[in-house]
């Protein structure tokens, strides 16, 4: 499958305006250690602009990163799963796949986004500037996926593995990242089914902000009583903060 995706999302020949090596992708470079061939410089610059360029009627659609970190995604997932495969021998698939989600969602992918300072990089258009789409954690971790396909295309599988597997053991606390709770919506309705009760209900109480860059506050319900609430960027991002001080008031800090 990894084959297929990457003959259709290669592209044989560039347009020649993307092969000139701007500063852009000399910073990039920079962060990300080694150097770009010039006939593949069009993939990492793909893969740094942001689907509101296309309102400079320069690009299309499918020139944004958004193609590149739909196989970035398959690839990362594929990758992560083999460290981990490899790192822990002996736990159970239950585990591996919490620590996978853990290390794939993305809050984890956004951290490592900001240590390679790929938000000094990404390319925005003129009527998105300014707004902060640079420091958004969906954004971000977006690129990092777009990154890691481009990365993928131009210089193989192994490359993508140990470019990977260098930004987990750099950048990342693994065993951190194993004791920590980071689904209380789950935890949340462990608690009410242990205690017998209706399952929590969740209410979106607000939206503000543009389309692209909206914040929800979300309201959690246990037996019809208000327990939490929470503000994020997304309406799930809102419920896990909702759950969280809603575990809180019930007392369970440490969930």
């Amino acid at each position: 499958m990894i084959r297929w995706l990457k003959k259709r999302f290669g592209q044989k020949n560039p347009p020649a305006s993307n092969r000139e090596p701007g500063k852009r992708i000399q910073r990039l470079e920079k962060s990300l250690g080694f150097s770009i061939p010039e006939d593949q410089i069009h993939h990492f610059e793909r893969a740094l602009r942001h689907r509101s360029i296309v309102d400079n009627d320069r690009y299309e659609a499918h020139e944004t990163y958004e193609r590149l970190e739909f196989l970035g995604d398959a690839i990362l997932d594929m990758i992560v799963t083999e460290i981990l495969f490899e790192k822990y021998p002996t736990q159970n698939e239950g585990f591996l796949t919490k620590l996978r989600s853990k290390i794939v969602k993305g809050d984890t992918l956004y951290q490592l986004a900001r240590k390679l300072e790929l938000n000094d990089v990404l390319e925005v258009g003129n009527r998105a500037s300014g707004q902060g789409i640079e420091f958004s954690k969906s954004v971000l971790a977006d690129v990092y996926e777009a990154i890691v396909a481009a990365i993928y295309i131009s210089r193989g599988y192994e490359e993508t593995f140990r470019f990977v597997e260098k930004n987990l053991e750099e950048f990342l606390d693994l065993k951190t990242i194993e004791t920590k709770v980071d689904n209380y919506k789950s935890v949340l309705m462990e608690y009410s089914q242990s205690e017998k009760i209706p399952l929590p209900v969740y209410k979106v109480i607000s939206e503000d902000g543009p389309g692209h860059n909206k914040t929800f506050s979300v309201a959690v319900y246990l037996k019809g009583d208000l327990k939490g609430e929470g503000t994020g960027k997304s309406k799930k991002q809102a419920e896990q903060l909702a759950a969280k001080n809603a575990l809180q008031s019930l007392g369970l800090n440490n969930p």
